[in-house]
């Protein structure tokens, strides 16, 4: 195990393409880090980069204390899984998974123990001798794991390794990687631009944008404490509700209705307002009082239910760009609601959980 570390990390491609800017940040010993972010954010850039497969513009990467920037990339001492496994098609699993081993001229009877303690650690022993097209794309991404798994790396690095399995499998899999980093702790950078992902694999989440670290934090830090618009919009789903509101003397206006908002005492001017899926409460439009409006879609899930509702007077704000339906707020209700399209009803919102933010820059501001 090994911590790994950026200081000022920068990746410049031509003459104006910035991928990754002036990125700092330290990955624990043992720790199980994600990056995360919209395509193009600088997460896979940053990866190739420990990985010896970019090279840095400017700043240091160091790996366990050592600076790899001028290091080749076989002498790292890290593994990498790819997100299309990169499996050799000719090459039983056994093969696979030990080439790394034979590339490193260990002896033969190290190579055999090592690939079984892998095969039996990843639940594969009975596939050694298949070729990889005889493998479904779970037991491909096991392989490929274990080929990294048997070098016995300082560090672990992982590129949308799940994103090419189906979604029941990709449950599993998760599971099987969380087990699988808490049995061994080899320190793990995760890359995904699924936030679900994130938010049930990793010991903290690094949220990039345009090649620039938003927040850096636990999972439930993030959810509940994002630092900007973008954070709180990307984290979660469906997304978090933004409307524009009024602050004054411990409430917030929106449009015509004015909530109270005791933490908010003391502060005034333009907000946006932050609520949660789950924090919009639906009631009965003569037995509740709050803010009227009108069911306009459901979405039946399961054990809950998406309710779309129309809330007059009421202006929507995109956390980035997104089109947003004037109004229009998103509801998380139990599976058992009995609302419909046309309803009228009645909204409020758990004010304990609301976020305020810089309708300019987008900050937190509580």
């Amino acid at each position: 195990m090994a911590a790994v570390s950026f200081d000022e990390v920068t990746k410049q491609f031509g003459s104006s393409t910035v991928a990754v800017d002036r990125l700092t940040l330290d990955v624990n010993e043992g720790e199980f880090l994600i990056l995360v972010g919209p395509s193009g954010c600088g997460k896979t850039t940053a990866l190739r980069m420990v990985a010896g497969l970019e090279q840095v513009t400017s700043g240091e990467i160091a790996i366990d204390g050592r600076v790899v920037n001028d290091v080749v990339p076989t002498e790292r001492d890290i593994a990498m899984v790819f997100q299309n496994y990169a499996l050799y098609p000719h090459m039983s699993v056994f093969d696979n998974i030990a080439f790394p081993l034979r590339q490193q001229k260990v002896k033969k009877a190290a190579v055999r123990e090592r690939v079984a303690e892998a095969a039996r650690l990843l639940n594969i022993e009975e596939l050694l001798e298949r070729k990889p097209r005889e493998l479904s794309g779970g037991q491909r991404q096991r392989v490929a794991i274990g080929r990294a798994l048997v070098r016995r790396p300082k560090a672990f690095l992982m590129d949308e390794p799940l994103s090419n399995l189906d979604a029941k499998l990709r449950v599993q899999m998760r599971a099987e990687l969380l087990g699988l980093h808490q049995r061994l702790g080899i320190t793990t950078i995760y890359v995904t631009h699924d936030q679900t992902e994130a938010m049930t694999l990793g010991d903290r989440v690094v949220v990039m944008r345009h090649g620039v670290v938003q927040q850096v934090d636990a999972p439930e830090r993030l959810y509940r404490k994002p630092a900007n618009m973008f954070v709180a919009g990307f984290i979660g789903s469906p997304a978090m509700n933004f409307v524009q509101g009024t602050l004054t003397d411990g409430s917030v206006a929106l449009g015509e209705h004015r909530v109270a908002l005791p933490s908010a005492d003391g502060r005034s001017g333009s907000v946006v307002v932050g609520v949660r899926p789950e924090d919009v409460v639906i009631g009965d439009a003569e037995a509740f009082d709050a803010l009227p409006g009108q069911i306009e879609i459901t979405e039946q899930l399961g054990p809950e239910m998406l309710v779309h509702v129309d809330v007059p007077g009421l202006t929507l704000a995109a956390a980035d760009g997104d089109v947003t339906h004037p109004g229009r707020l998103v509801a998380r209700a139990p599976g058992t609601f009995k609302g419909a399209r046309g309803d009228r009803v009645r909204v409020a919102f758990n004010t304990e959980h609301l976020q305020l933010f810089d309708p300019v820059g987008g900050d937190a501001l509580l």
